[in-house]
């Protein structure tokens, strides 16, 4: 059995809480080294895991260590320059969702993928759960016939990630819940209608919480005064090259009387909803409206991300989660801010 050299870019909690939790659990892959320009960022990661070696500098890191997979988890600015990095220094990369900033730097980091001849997997977790899997296989299958209409969306009512850190600045995140939290359920939705191109987006965002000092914000601890230059509602509505449409909405905060994140797929042959963990499946039987709710845990558990991108990199499976649809969720994500600051409609 092959055993994967690995190392991660970044040392923060989706690091930590997702990537080297994932890939340390995987008999044939061993956790190598760890880069990041905190120190205690570093030490954080040593307590769990005192075997691994730390760097401040990601080429370092190469150099020494001869990865053979490496995790990118830092602010979403840096997401080309690492992943082409790496890609380039001959290592497999699973980058964090988004995949770039927007949809030149998703091209640019494609081509390297493409140049080098290594796997370039992004880290779009809902793809790779049971529910996922059932709605994709039963879209296939043809139950729901021609889906014509897709809601999605996450409204938070109260929280915004880590005030004062880089979530809250636009120069490190590219935005707010709609590249952060949309990024999910669009692409979730597009994935389950295999990826049809955006003809147009009309869109609105607005910062409405930036001054806000409710006890419920999730301000970091020790700021002040802080940057908060992103979005904290983002809604729109996208026309697709298969006639479909998509209508969205995305809160980091907003008046609404509870959290709720969901997609639903509209089809003439039935519906699918998925709203705060629940699936059902609206449809006919026997001339008859019927409602299902279908077991989707059992007899087995999610599919792991983890595990799946050695099997890419393996060549055993095609990659669930392709960079090149990261490509056209860029387009996307900088048409809707596009739009939103001209205050018009806009045209592929």
């Amino acid at each position: 059995m092959s055993i994967y050299r690995y190392g991660c870019i970044g040392a923060g909690s989706i690091a930590i809480n997702k990537h080297l939790k994932g890939y340390d659990a995987l008999d044939n892959v061993s956790l190598v080294a760890i880069c990041d320009v905190s120190d205690q960022a570093l030490i954080n990661v040593k307590e769990k895991y005192p075997d691994i070696h730390t760097y401040e500098n990601h080429k370092e890191m190469f150099e020494n260590e001869n990865l053979d997979i490496v995790s990118v988890c830092t602010p979403n600015k840096f997401h080309k320059q690492y992943t082409i990095d790496a890609l380039e220094a001959g290592i497999n990369v699973h980058c964090e969702k988004p995949i770039a900033m927007n949809e030149k730097e998703a091209i640019e980091m494609v081509n390297a993928k493409n140049r080098t001849g290594k796997k370039l997997m992004l880290g779009l977790n809902n793809r790779f759960t049971n529910e996922a899997s059932f709605i994709r296989q039963y879209v296939k299958d043809g139950n729901l016939g021609n889906i014509y209409y897709v809601r999605c969306g996450w409204r938070r009512r109260r929280f915004i990630p880590k005030i004062g850190g880089w979530f809250t600045k636009k120069e490190l995140s590219g935005g707010g819940p709609l590249i952060d939290l949309g990024v999910h359920f669009i692409d979730l939705t597009l994935h389950f209608m295999d990826y049809p191109s955006p003809i147009s987006v009309s869109a609105s965002t607005y910062k409405k919480f930036a001054n806000s000092h409710c006890k419920n914000l999730n301000i970091s601890k020790g700021i002040g005064e802080y940057d908060y230059d992103i979005e904290d509602l983002a809604t729109g509505f996208i026309r697709l090259d298969n006639d479909a449409t998509i209508s969205f909405e995305f809160s980091f905060a907003m008046n609404n009387e509870k959290e709720e994140y969901f997609y639903e797929l509209f089809g003439d042959k039935g519906g699918v909803s998925f709203i705060n963990g629940q699936l059902k499946i609206f449809t006919e039987i026997n001339d008859t409206i019927v409602d299902v709710i279908p077991n989707t845990k059992y007899p087995n558990d999610d599919l792991n991300e983890f595990a799946h991108f050695i099997d890419v990199i393996e060549g055993k499976v095609p990659c669930l989660s392709m960079a090149e649809d990261g490509i056209k969720m860029m387009r996307i994500i900088d048409a809707t801010y596009e739009s939103a600051t001209k205050k018009k409609e806009v045209t592929f």
